[in-house]
């Protein structure tokens, strides 16, 4: 009863004047609110109450489909870009720059002896395919274990439905089920593929075909050369490339000269020894004080093209990148190559990029939070999803083939992949490579970076040096490299760098989001006021009818939980409640005699020794107030 006194005065403090109904608290809504259209629900006659009844509930559903529209706009976390333009002072990009030839030929030619001697063979079989033209020297044997072990072979395709496989070191040159031999006709109609075996002599086998001889014979000794340089340890491999004073001729930074001391020497395992100016590792970054040619990096570089290894490189010249400090250098994928014999100016223009985090986008600020682990760390490198990237596959490599490969950095405890140790790495690595699974496991691994920079680069080459002037340029360069009065260099060899900025006006291209909490709330309030002319005020009323709502329910309920208890005590005590009469016997028992009707009774006396009677305790307590559990003697 107290609980029920309790909701009825929260109720009467709460609404003041709706009643204890749901019809009429819906009318006292109606006729109260400030929202139109429910005034004149209740207001208008029986047609326009309908009509009314009807706009109402056609706008309120359309307010509430904009509405889920905009939230759902609001929560796609969409972005804007705006581009600005500043101008400042900039710190010179670290230019790195290495050789399009990873060694000196004349270093390495003792580990490829047996290599070299196998492809000039094969070549010499497959372009005089009659037996007895070759000039090969026979005197000497060919280490075929080394060529069974990545063989390359001539697929015919004469028959496209049955195409014949040819193993150009076999005597008897065989297909599945057929014997034939190279002839002019069959040459005509060949490819030049790839044999690729999970273990050597299983059936288990792959074949990557080329369009041309040329590629097949690059990939093919790319990965024999691989398997050869990963046993080689790194100081040797570090001492069979080019060296920075034998490359770097000549240096000058704006007005101040420099040298190849002031290069960080890394190893890439693309290019070989790499050489890296304003990396930032040691020392501060260097400004440029003004843009133009005349304050960037010039450099006058030899890349000793007779030394280059005639199948592994097939392409001359220097390969350069302009990147961040502290930041690694993937010049296979954003490096540029410098022709020998030219001079070659490359004007930079900087981007700066400013990505928005989660939930605007996935990007990531240092990779902390990139489940891949960077192997490039060990450079002490900042992140990049390149790096992501090749750690991915790297990791993917060590787990499914069992090594690493030669190209990138290794896990701790694991080492790269040869054909001695793991016979079927190169069947593993091309089927890894290939596979789309694996590479959109790797993207949707690693993420970009919130903020980069990027360097816009302007190309322009022109010969180097003239015909008028190579002479004395020759003369002069040969002497300070070699001390020789001996011209010991060549156009073929030697590249001029001149590098700067452009301008220095720099473009900024940030994001900003797209929808706001203000834009949200702006746009809800003007649908919500033009489809129903409500404000924020209409909405707290209708939260108001809602907590009234419920009060009311909860008074419905309690009573009717009061009244299910008392409908239980009626079932448990059928019999009619006590009369007065039986009350008077009652009392009867305690010392009481009723009144004789017409006259007055009168009581009996006490006997001695007995207590007066207790009158209080014969208060006859309202019925209503006997709980089930009462006795009612």
């Amino acid at each position: 009863m107290n609980l029920r006194k309790y909701l009825v005065r929260a109720l009467h403090r709460l609404q003041k004047g709706p009643g204890y109904t749901y019809k009429e608290l819906l009318v006292w809504y109606c006729d109260n609110t400030n929202t139109h259209g429910p005034k004149r629900i209740i207001k208008e006659g029986p047609k326009k109450k309908l009509i009314w009844f009807f706009l109402t509930l056609l706008f309120a559903s359309l307010v509430f489909w904009q509405w889920g529209i905009l939230i759902n706009t609001y929560l796609s976390y969409n972005v804007t870009s705006s581009l600005s333009i500043g101008f400042k002072t900039m710190k010179f990009p670290a230019v790195t720059i290495c050789n399009a030839n990873p060694f000196k030929y004349s270093e390495v030619k003792p580990l490829l002896k047996e290599l070299d001697r196998l492809i000039e063979a094969a070549l010499e079989r497959i372009l005089q395919p009659t037996p007895g033209n070759g000039s090969e020297d026979v005197s000497l044997p060919l280490d075929l274990q080394l060529w069974n072990q990545i063989p390359l072979v001539l697929i015919d395709e004469h028959d496209k439905d049955n195409p014949v496989i040819l193993d150009i070191f076999e005597t008897n040159q065989t297909a599945v089920g057929n014997e034939t031999a190279m002839s002019s006709t069959t040459k005509k109609k060949y490819k030049l593929a790839v044999k690729l075996c999970s273990q050597q002599g299983s059936e288990n086998c792959t074949y990557r075909n080329f369009s041309s001889a040329a590629q097949a014979v690059t990939e093919w000794y790319i990965l024999q050369s691989t398997s050869i340089l990963s046993k080689v340890p790194l100081h040797e491999r570090i001492r069979m490339g080019y060296q920075a004073e034998d490359m770097i001729l000549a240096c000058l930074y704006g007005a101040e000269p420099c040298n190849y001391k002031n290069f960080t020497q890394i190893y890439h395992p693309d290019h070989g020894n790499c050489y890296i100016f304003n990396w930032g590792m040691d020392e501060e970054a260097l400004n440029s004080s003004n843009p133009g040619a005349e304050f960037g990096l010039k450099l006058i570089l030899d890349i000793s093209q007779q030394d280059y290894i005639p199948y592994l490189s097939s392409a001359a010249g220097a390969r350069l990148m302009l990147h961040q400090q502290k930041s690694f250098p993937f010049l296979k994928d954003q490096g540029i190559y410098a022709m020998a014999g030219t001079e070659t100016s490359i004007g930079v223009v900087v981007d700066e990029l400013e990505r928005m985090g989660y939930p605007y986008s996935d990007c990531t600020m240092n990779g902390s939070d990139v489940p891949v682990k960077n192997l490039y760390s060990q450079y002490n490198t900042s992140y990049s999803i390149q790096a992501c990237l090749r750690s991915c596959f790297q990791n993917h490599m060590v787990e499914i083939c069992g090594c690493g490969h030669y190209m990138f950095p290794l896990p701790e405890g694991v080492n790269y992949c040869n054909n001695e140790d793991n016979p079927g790495w190169a069947y593993c690595y091309s089927s890894l490579r290939s596979s789309i699974k694996q590479r959109q496991i790797c993207i949707d691994s690693c993420k970009e970076t919130c903020n980069d920079t990027q360097y816009k680069m302007t190309i322009s080459m022109a010969d180097w040096p003239s015909e008028a002037s190579e002479d004395w340029i020759f003369h002069i360069l040969s002497y300070e490299r070699d001390m020789s009065t001996n011209v010991t260099l060549d156009r073929n060899g030697i590249i001029k760098l001149n590098i700067y900025f452009q301008e220095y006006n720099y473009r900024t291209i940030s994001e900003s989001a797209a929808t706001t909490i203000v834009w949200l709330l702006s746009s809800l309030g003007g649908q919500f006021g033009f489809w129903m002319g409500g404000s924020v005020l209409c909405l707290i009323e209708f939260g108001e009818i809602i907590i009234d709502s419920l009060w009311i329910t909860i008074i419905n309920v309690i009573s009717w939980c009061k009244a299910l208890k008392q409908r239980r005590a009626r079932a448990r005590y059928p019999d009619a409640p006590p009369t007065v009469s039986g009350l008077g016997e009652a009392h009867t028992n305690l010392g009481f005699q009723p009144e004789p009707t017409g006259a007055r009774a009168e009581a009996l006396p006490p006997e001695p020794g007995t207590p007066p009677p207790n009158y209080d305790s014969l208060r006859v307590q309202p019925l209503d107030t006997l709980g089930p559990d009462s006795d009612a003697d």
